[in-house]
């Protein structure tokens, strides 16, 4: 008897057989890059940049234009990268390519927001690359205020090849710079967690307080500032207060004004 394959159930393990072999996501690439440069339009950078999470430190942001010619093997996401990868690759690129960095401060953070330091530093690494640009690839859904034309990709750390080699320049300077920080305040671990919310930073945060290197207006460094420096926080008006006290006034004057009558 012949029996029908296509009535056999599936083995158990199918599903996780397949979910298995389901294929890793591609990698940065360069098309976007060739599709203008077949235009006509070069040269083309791509910008990133790394910090805009952290409770303590700098943004960074970096600006690339990759040589067609000799664009290092490996270039990704700096978040899809292992430490060691990003260093080798920050070489090869810094060696290959025109590259820029900018840096938002801690004050300027504080003063602009996360959002608007962050965009005033990839504006700024756009304008100090060596040549200037005539198309702009962005991650993220804002664009720049370029004097060339500018595309925010979402995501683009992921999709163009010189976003993320930018991704990489900005993470790598940024960490280097953490780890500066880590020898001038010892205890917080910038080293180990560059300044973002792990619980060990946090635990630093109770224990020892904010330092200047934090964020003053994210949420845990505000409490850690009123619970080790109390004198540092305005204090907030009461509100009802205050009315309380124009309504015993208004009664008062309307007091004073009938007996008059």
């Amino acid at each position: 008897m012949i029996r029908n394959k296509s009535t056999r159930k599936p083995a158990k393990d199918a599903p996780k057989k397949a979910a298995a072999t389901k294929a890793a996501p591609a990698k940065a690439s360069f098309r976007r890059e060739r599709v203008l440069i077949k235009r006509g339009i070069w040269p083309v950078a791509g910008c990133d940049e790394a910090g805009r999470g952290p409770l303590a430190g700098p943004v960074v942001a970096a600006a690339v234009i990759l040589d067609p010619d000799r664009i290092p093997r490996g270039i990704d996401d700096s978040k899809r990268l292992t430490a060691e990868e990003r260093e080798r690759l920050f070489d090869r690129i810094c060696a290959t390519a025109q590259v820029s960095v900018a840096v938002a401060s801690r004050a300027r953070i504080d003063r602009d927001n996360i959002l608007r330091a962050s965009l005033w530093a990839l504006k700024r690494a756009v304008v100090a690359l060596p040549e200037a640009p005539r198309h702009v690839f962005v991650d993220g859904r804002d664009r720049l205020d370029t004097a060339c034309d500018c595309e925010a990709v979402i995501g683009g750390d992921g999709i163009v090849l010189s976003i993320a080699a930018a991704s990489i320049v900005a993470k790598v300077t940024r960490d280097r710079l953490m780890c500066a920080l880590a020898q001038d305040c010892p205890g917080y671990g910038f080293e180990q967690h560059k300044g973002y919310g792990v619980p060990e930073h946090l635990d630093a945060l109770n224990r020892l307080g904010p330092t200047i290197h934090h964020r003053s207006f994210f949420a845990p460094v505000a409490a850690a500032r009123a619970r080790h420096m109390p004198w540092t926080v305005e204090p907030v008006q009461d509100l009802f207060a205050v009315n309380e006290v124009e309504m015993q006034v208004e009664s008062i004057v309307e007091i004073d004004a009938s007996s008059g009558l």
